[in-house]
């Protein structure tokens, strides 16, 4: 159920002036309705809709009009009057669209008579040499062209003078344009009408042939051929100027070609031309003298890229591509403009152009798909899918499927989508579903990680080409794997996109091959069944989404589904209810109910009365564990397919059972959701009670309603009535005081619901009105919410009583009125900052009380007699003018009192409360309607130096170098040395006598001087001071920098607010503001100056709250003088950081304080759609100080440059618009990372961390390696392409210190850094097809950080290495690290290296064998030859290898592969994600299976047998045994598994024994095992002899030494049960005799 407000159509009435009217009047005639009556009439209507009406009257009378009527001088009259209307309305309004129409219906003896009329008028329009009234002409040009016949005719007639005008109006826009450069506003109209007459300019050419017959006009000498080429001209001149807005370029492209085509002769070299142009390789000699006067400057070899972007858009949407009509030439340039658009691709960065380009790439696919219907068979061959353009096609796809722009992404899915249809087209006749070039293109999005967001609609796209069937014969899993993905949000629309593309279109599959419906349980099982699944056991977010996005998509397409559905959750939602964290059966019924319910798949009555689901069921959801089980039960009685749906008894009652218990949700989600869907089911009474009060007037309908409801109406309206009533009672009754913010903001919420659907009466009668249900305990009540810490409570009290202001007030009396009004002028001076809002809100109410002024303010201030006489003042305006009078005397006598002592103010009345109520009441005042314009005036300017004043005495304190600590929070007299050095070093800016002595202040500083040198040292004192009441009151730290801060921000947002009252609509002084330009101008230096001077963050960030009101009002603002403070403001502030000026006041610590903001304001409020000067203006000067290229500089540019660069890629209003400058960002960070200095380095990380954001997202997760915020190295080098040789120049130089084991210590700085950004990319199976920039030349410098000293660094440069390796290079490029292994443990062995090795080895191998890759034979050979090498180096697993780190890499690359290898596939299937025992036996298995396979039993076993015969030492000292054992092994936690000694020990002999039965080993005559027996036997004696020293019971007495003996004693038994195993027989037998 969507609620939408109906729009109410505004039409502007048109006036006849006096002469017109005296013309109508000598025709009309009193007695009957004729024209002209009837036209006059019309004209004296006030309302534009009236007129439309009586315009449609008009017309059948002059349909009727006889052939004699043609030269009826009334009938002329009523013309020439229709004539004049129709120019003089504007090009929106309805009344000329009207006009034109009926028009079009005159009879033909008339429509000469009507053209005439038209001429006079048009030629009129057409004397018109103000260039700032161009527009309107131009507009009238345009309606008379489009579908208005007598307008062409006229047209027609004065072709020649419309072409003339035409040419004069561009020539004319095009100086006035060069007149006001600067002048942003003006150049903006200006840009809009010249590209209304450039289009009207197009569509009179478009024209051409309507309105000359034959070719005479082309002519050198005729006038039309000469105005085509001033048209000519002047469009290349528009496209070439790169300082027009780009619509106003993208239009002149359009019409450069269309004028092109219309003079160009023969036509048949049109082609050949625009070829030419778009390759720079045009011959002056074949070109016409006419065209080269007229576009030289496109004749060129190096034409501007946008010229070029702009041009290849003309030629496709200006050439005719339909049925082969420009022949091969037309052929050629169709592939020449894609090789350009291509090759454009990776030029063009900015957003606007590059969004242009990818939709021009999609009118390409267009135009091709249109030249393909009748191309040649060579045509066909090179827009086949194998083609060259096809793959670079495919290229452009797969790097910008996940731009970060919703536009290039919507058009690359377009782009591919044709793409798909070309080569279709081009093999016409074959089966497109086994075509190879589809099968290939599924396998590889296949194998794309599902987080890859293009990788969904481009499968949709194939889905539609070959089927759903086909696509799940390669893997059935694949629903499911896109439900997995469904608890990504962002990720959520796409996969359900996906998910019904490929349900329906198997639907369609099933229904066209079976007859019968046999296989809608198969259709189940694949799309329906699953969700099921999720639905009752899948986390919150995943079956969230799922529901919203996915479940109404299946109904839609298969509602008979629902059935299946709720028979299988009803068999089990009794039984599975499911809990806090999973929704159970029952919740998925209440969700697959709901959303059926809300699509109108079914009635609740109907599943209630059949029994399907019972009101107990609901009520278990209603309050159900899971909060969304709850919203879905809600949701299944408010949300309705039928807005008028009667709203039943029960529903009532549940919905009173459901208030009683939810209320108090401590999401704020569920809130917004539980008053979202409240606000529904009031609609639905309030629409449904229209409905029967309509039906009550109606008694056949009656007797129906009666029927279905088995009610009369009246009943029903009553039980609404009551309803609404017990809901309202329910919901002031949990506004008790203390009640909590959830069940305050709920109940705040709901009413202001109800308030806003049940306002006035709709239609017959209104069902319930909140107003009659206030008194004045439920006003107070609101009242009393104003009190509450949440200003959000606060504001939502506040709209709920202006909704019942009326009622509220007037249950106010004077007595009350009164205390409120002193409650709110005291909680204005608060040291509790949250009192001066709830003061705000109270005296913002209170201003709507008529008797305000007499009953409150009259003991305040002086009656003002004319004022009170004046009736035609609003009492809001002489309320709000009187409270913020009284605020200001008070806080102007506080400043003063603050001078004095600012410890006093911020003890006794800190004065930010008072201005906090001035800016409010200030927000809520009609400012476009007051009265009193002078007192206004007068107490603007007031507000103003206050300000200034209020300012100067805090400002000190924020502006210090140490705002946080001025004074201690203890002030003993040893600390007073401490505090006078402190206010020493702040001392120059501060006028204080409290900052010029340390001061212990209670009612006088003399006696407090004397009384703290008597007292104790030992003593600790708190500073005091007494306010007016004489009440001591204790002052810290905290309190005076809140005092100044929140003071700063005050008046920042009070300024930012008085700059608003300026007009934006004047040029000059404004003589109707209540605020002068100067005033404003003062605004902005006092902003510049807080900014650039405050060092506390509160105070310069709350400075650039308004001071972003300024900015934002001098955009819009067409005064020329403050139009460009802006700009002056950047370039001022710019030359400051250059300059290095000692005497500068600029903050270069604290990240630079406020100067980021004041950047950030200035160019934030450049208009979006401008051409962003400014913004490229300060980058170009930002990345230049922050890369200098002379070291020499001074550092502190480079670090204002650095941390003004940091807040500005921050930013996110500034868009894609600061994307261009990403990688010279990139770079700057890197190269300040080397710097000596402490501060740049420093700022070079904030920034590098910034830009990390900004190029990889927002982090979503807690996983630093997840494919989530990273990027293909495709994708990233296309976006940056300037990137990839500095990166690889910076990583040769990094590199270059780990050649040699000398150097092997010495860590370059930017290494890690340059590991983290190349480890946030990943491998694309697309990669290397069609590549531009070849990632090989990385890789060796990779490889080469892996001998890093620093541990990260090597496991960095593991991951940084995978995205550089293409899929097929990756057996060869592992096998290449592991043959650079050494052979064998040496002296010189460089561990590092070794282990940065191994963990590339393994990063490389895991991404390739954890991806969708379907493993190729190659890659099976590959993966045997590596498996061979691993088995060379197998000594690094073994004692031979002394570092336990590089052994463990080599493990865990061993456990990878063998976990790959089929064999143990089907044997591991089922443990995936596994504890850690089953870890442990799983790798003893697979250590086994390797010795086994590489033919290392007789070397691999005894080592085995080794380990598990364990430490021979058993006599340790007995104190630290017991300590370690009591560590170890009697603390059973999870990271205490490894401590369980005899756990690994049962399962190595468990798989030692079974490797042993399998194999029938023995080892007869081996040394080793001999040493190990004498071994075990020794140490089966010494055990006895130790067990026999203890005391009885030693389980008890001795635990830690009997438990170590006991776990040896085993130990030792298992390992000589397999030594004997591995004898052979004789030599068993003959020990056996001995023994």
């Amino acid at each position: 159920m969507v609620l939408k407000k109906k729009k109410e159509v505004q039409v502007d009435a048109f006036f006849l002036d006096h002469h017109q009217a005296e013309k109508l009047q000598r025709f009309s005639k009193a007695e009957e309705q004729n024209l002209a009556s009837l036209l006059l009439h019309c004209a004296q209507l006030r309302n534009g809709i009236q007129q439309i009406q009586c315009i449609k009257q008009m017309m059948p009378l002059l349909k009727q009009m006889d052939q004699s009527s043609a030269g009826d001088p009334m009938v002329k009259a009523c013309l020439d009057v229709l004539g004049e209307m129709y120019f003089s309305l504007g090009a929106k309004n309805p009344l000329k669209k009207v006009l034109a129409s009926s028009l079009n219906g005159l009879p033909g003896h008339l429509m000469l008579s009507a053209v005439q009329s038209f001429v006079c008028c048009l030629r009129e329009e057409l004397k018109t040499t103000e260039v700032y009234l161009y527009r309107k002409v131009l507009d009238n040009l345009a309606a008379c062209l489009e579908d208005f016949s007598v307008g062409r005719a006229c047209i027609k007639s004065l072709f020649e003078e419309v072409l003339q005008f035409l040419q004069k109006v561009l020539l004319d826009i095009q100086e006035e344009n060069r007149k006001n450069h600067g002048n942003r506003i003006v150049q903006t109209q200006l840009m809009h009408d010249l590209l209304i007459a450039i289009k009207v300019s197009m569509m009179l050419v478009q024209k051409l042939q309507e309105n000359i017959q034959g070719s005479l006009w082309k002519h050198s000498e005729s006038f039309v051929w000469q105005s085509m080429c001033s048209l000519l001209k002047s469009s290349t001149d528009f496209l070439m100027d790169a300082t027009l807005l780009q619509t106003v370029q993208t239009t002149s492209g359009l019409a450069v070609i269309l004028f092109t085509r219309a003079m160009y002769e023969p036509s048949e070299e049109l082609p050949s031309l625009m070829s030419a142009l778009l390759l720079g390789t045009v011959e002056h000699s074949g070109v016409p003298a006419w065209f080269k006067r007229s576009c030289g400057a496109l004749c060129t070899a190096e034409l501007p890229h946008s010229a070029r972007l702009f041009l290849c858009h003309g030629a496709l949407a200006m050439l005719d591509w339909k049925n082969g009509s420009m022949g091969t030439n037309g052929e050629k340039l169709l592939l020449d403009i894609a090789s350009v658009l291509l090759s454009l691709s990776s030029e063009l960065k900015e957003s606007s152009v590059a969004t242009s380009l990818s939709r021009i790439l999609a009118i390409w696919t267009n135009s091709a798909l249109a030249a393909l219907v009748s191309g040649s068979p060579d045509l066909k061959i090179k827009l086949n899918g194998n083609s060259d353009i096809i793959g670079n096609l495919l290229e452009y796809i797969y790097t910008h499927w996940d731009h970060p722009l919703d536009a290039i992404r919507h058009q690359t899915k377009l782009v591919f989508k044709n793409l798909l249809q070309i080569h279709q087209t081009t093999i016409a006749g074959s089966n497109g579903k086994s075509d190879p070039f589809f099968a290939r293109l599924i396998k590889h999005l296949l194998s794309l990680d599902w987080h890859v967001k293009g990788k969904y609609a481009s499968l949709g796209c194939l889905v539609e080409c070959v089927g759903t069937e086909n696509i799940l014969q390669l893997d059935r899993a694949i629903p499911v794997q896109i439900l997995d993905v469904m608890s990504d949000q962002s990720l959520a629309p796409y996969a359900s996109d996906l998910l019904e593309t490929m349900f329906t279109n198997h639907k369609a599959h099933f229904t066209s091959s079976f007859q019968e419906s046999t296989w809608i349980d198969q259709w189940h099982n694949i799309w329906v069944s699953p969700l099921l699944v999720i639905l009752c056991e899948g986390n919150h977010d995943q079956t969230t989404y799922i529901i919203d996005y996915y479940l109404p998509k299946l109904l839609k397409c298969n509602p008979d589904s629902l059935s299946y559905m709720i028979k299988i959750l009803q068999a089990s939602a009794d039984a599975n209810l499911g809990s806090c964290s999973t929704r159970g059966a029952l919740g998925a019924l209440m969700a697959c109910l709901r959303t059926a319910r809300a699509h109108g798949h079914l009635e609740l009555s109907t599943i209630m009365s059949s029994g399907l689901v019972s009101t107990e069921c609901i009520k278990q959801g209603l309050v159900h564990q899971h909060s969304q089980v709850c919203i879905d039960a809600l949701g299944l009685l408010c949300e309705t397919h039928r807005t008028t749906e009667i709203v039943s008894l029960e529903e009532m009652q549940l919905i009173q059972f459901f208030l009683m218990y939810n209320l108090n949700n401590q999401s704020p989600s569920v809130r917004q959701q539980i008053v979202s869907l409240l606000r529904k089911l009031f609609c639905r009474i309030q629409e449904s009670s229209q409905v029967l009060y309509k039906l009550q007037q109606n008694k056949t309908k009656q007797e129906l309603v009666e029927n279905s409801t088995k009610m009369p109406p009246l009943k029903i309206l009553q039980q609404y009535k009551d309803f609404m009533s017990s809901v309202c009672a329910r919901l002031f009754e949990v506004l008790f005081p203390g009640s909590s913010h959830p069940t305050r903001f709920s109940a705040l919420s709901i009413l202001e619901s109800i308030a806003e659907i049940f306002s006035v009466p709709k239609g017959p009668a209104q069902v319930f009105q909140l107003d009659q249900e206030i008194d004045s305990a439920r006003v107070q009540t609101l009242i009393q919410c104003f009190a509450s810490t949440f200003e959000e409570v606060k504001n939502l009290a506040f709209r709920l009583l202006m909704k019942l202001r009326d009622v509220a007030l007037n249950l106010q009396d004077s007595e009350n009125l009164d205390l409120l009004f002193q409650a709110a002028i005291d909680l204005s001076t608060s040291t509790k900052p949250y009192d001066c809002v709830t003061a705000s809100y109270l005296l913002n109410f209170l201003v709507y009380h008529e008797g305000l002024q007499h009953i409150c303010l009259g003991k305040w201030l002086e009656k003002n007699p004319q004022m009170d006489e004046n009736t035609s003042v609003s009492t809001v305006e002489k309320n709000t003018l009187a409270v913020i009078k009284l605020l200001l005397v008070n806080v102007e006598e506080e400043i003063l009192q603050a001078k004095k002592s600012l410890l006093q103010a911020a003890a006794s009345f800190p004065m930010y409360g008072r201005v906090h109520c001035i800016t409010g009441a200030l927000q809520q005042l009609p400012f476009n309607n007051l009265t009193l314009v002078s007192e206004w005036k007068e107490m603007v300017t007031r507000l103003i130096l206050m300000s200034y004043s209020l300012s100067a005495v805090v400002s000190p304190v924020v502006q210090s170098s140490s705002p946080e600590g001025l004074i201690p929070m203890d002030s003993d007299p040893e600390s007073a040395s401490r505090l006078q050095m402190i206010l020493h070093e702040i001392q120059p800016q501060d006028t204080n006598d409290y900052f010029t002595q340390t001061k212990i202040l209670k009612e006088h500083c003399k006696e407090e001087s004397e009384k703290l040198a008597d007292q104790r040292p030992t003593e600790n004192i708190c500073m005091e001071k007494r306010g007016k009441d004489r009440q001591v009151c204790d002052v810290t730290a905290q309190m005076v920098l809140v005092c100044c801060w929140r003071s700063m921000k005050e008046v920042s947002l009070l300024l930012g607010t008085l700059c608003k009252l300026l007009p934006s609509q004047t040029t000059s002084e404004p003589s109707d503001g209540l605020i002068t330009i100067e005033q404003v101008k003062n605004i902005g230096d006092y902003f510049k100056h807080h900014l650039l001077q405050s060092r506390h963050r509160g105070a310069f960030e709350l400075a650039y709250a308004g001071f972003v009101q300024l900015t934002e009002m001098l955009s819009r603002c067409n005064n020329e003088s403050l139009h460009k403070m802006p700009e002056h403001w950047l370039s001022c502030v710019l030359e400051e950081i250059k300059s290095c000026d000692p005497s500068s006041t600029l903050c270069a610590t604290r990240r630079s304080a406020g100067i980021p903001f004041y950047i950030q304001a200035l160019l934030a409020s450049e208009p979006k759609k401008s051409k962003t000067d400014l913004l490229k203006m300060t980058m170009k000067e930002l990345i230049s100080l922050a890369a200098p290229l002379n070291e020499s500089l001074s550092v502190i540019p480079q670090v204002h440059a650095l941390n003004i660069l940091r807040a500005l890629y921050r930013d996110t209003r500034l868009g894609e618009n600061i994307m261009p400058y990403v990688a010279d960002g990139i770079k700057a960070s890197i190269l300040g990372f080397m710097s000596p200095v402490w501060a740049v380095r420093n700022s070079s990380t904030l920034l590098f961390s910034a830009l990390i954001t900004r190029i990889f997202g927002v982090k979503r997760g807690k996983d630093e390696n997840s494919k989530k915020n990273r990027m293909t190295g495709r994708e990233f080098f296309s976006r940056f392409p300037s990137l990839y040789p500095f990166l690889l120049k910076q990583l040769e130089i990094v590199t270059s210190t780990l050649n040699s084991e000398a150097e092997e210590l010495k860590i370059h700085p930017s290494l890690f850094l340059l590991l983290l950004i190349l480890g946030r990319l990943y491998p694309s199976p697309m990669d290397g097809s069609h590549s531009a920039l070849s990632t090989a030349p990385f890789v060796p410098f990779i490889i080469r950080c892996g001998r890093s000293p620093v541990y990260r660094c090597r496991e960095m440069s593991g991951r940084a290495l995978v995205p550089f390796v293409l899929a097929n290079e990756v057996p060869h490029t592992v096998l290449a690290l592991l043959r650079a292994l050494p052979d064998s443990a040496t002296h010189g062995t460089r561990q590092n290296s070794v282990h940065g090795t191994l963990l590339q080895v393994f990063h490389l191998l895991q991404s390739y064998l954890e991806s969708n890759q379907f493993v190729s034979l190659d890659f099976q050979q590959g993966l045997g030859d590596i498996i061979t090498c691993m088995g060379t180096k197998l000594w690094l697993a073994k004692r031979l290898n002394p570092c336990l780190v590089t052994r463990a890499a080599y493990l865990d690359v061993l456990v990878m592969l063998s976990t790959h290898l089929e064999k143990f596939q089907k044997q591991e299937f089922a443990f995936r994600i596994v504890n850690a025992p089953m870890a442990l036996d799983l790798a003893f298995g697979i250590v086994c299976e390797l010795l086994q396979r590489w033919g290392e039993i007789h070397a691999g076993v005894p080592v085995l047998l080794e380990w598990l015969l364990g430490d021979s030492n058993l006599q340790r000292d007995g104190e630290t045994s017991a300590l370690e054992e009591d560590d170890s092994l009697f603390d059973k936690g999870e990271m205490n598994f490894w401590a369980e000694q005899l756990t690994h020990v049962r399962q190595l002999s468990k798989h030692l024994l079974h490797l042993i039965s399998v194999t029938h080993l023995t080892l007869p005559d081996h040394g080793e095992l001999h040493r190990l027996s004498g071994i075990a036997l020794d140490q089966v004696q010494r055990i006895e002899h130790l067990l026999g020293a203890l005391p009885l019971v030693p389980e008890f007495s001795r635990t830690p030494e009997f438990t170590r003996l006991a776990i040896q004693k085993e130990r030792v038994s298992i390992c000589l049960k397999i030594l004997n195993l591995l004898k052979p027989d004789d030599t068993f037998k003959n020990e056996n005799l001995e023994q």
